[in-house]
């Protein structure tokens, strides 16, 4: 959609499965990714550990689908 803050958002409230992206910077994912935990999602970086705001990758996705797309993503681009 061209703002991170909007597609965590979605993620949030469960019009997005999950959002993925490299190389954002800390004001692009901080606000969101807090609303994705608050609403009960998971957030991590593509390493399944917490450096997501200053980290180079995000991803926010539910409880259910979280390890499968972070499986799948570890494999592209491992």
């Amino acid at each position: 959609m061209g703002s991170a803050a909007i597609d965590l958002a979605y993620t949030a409230c469960g019009r997005f499965d999950a959002f993925y992206e490299l190389n954002l910077s800390p004001w692009d994912v901080a606000g969101g990714a807090y609303i994705v935990q608050q609403a009960g999602g998971i957030v991590t970086d593509f390493h399944a550990k917490n450096q997501f705001v200053f980290g180079n990758s995000i991803l926010a996705s539910n409880v259910i689908l979280h390890q499968k797309i972070l499986s799948i993503i570890q494999q592209k681009f491992s």
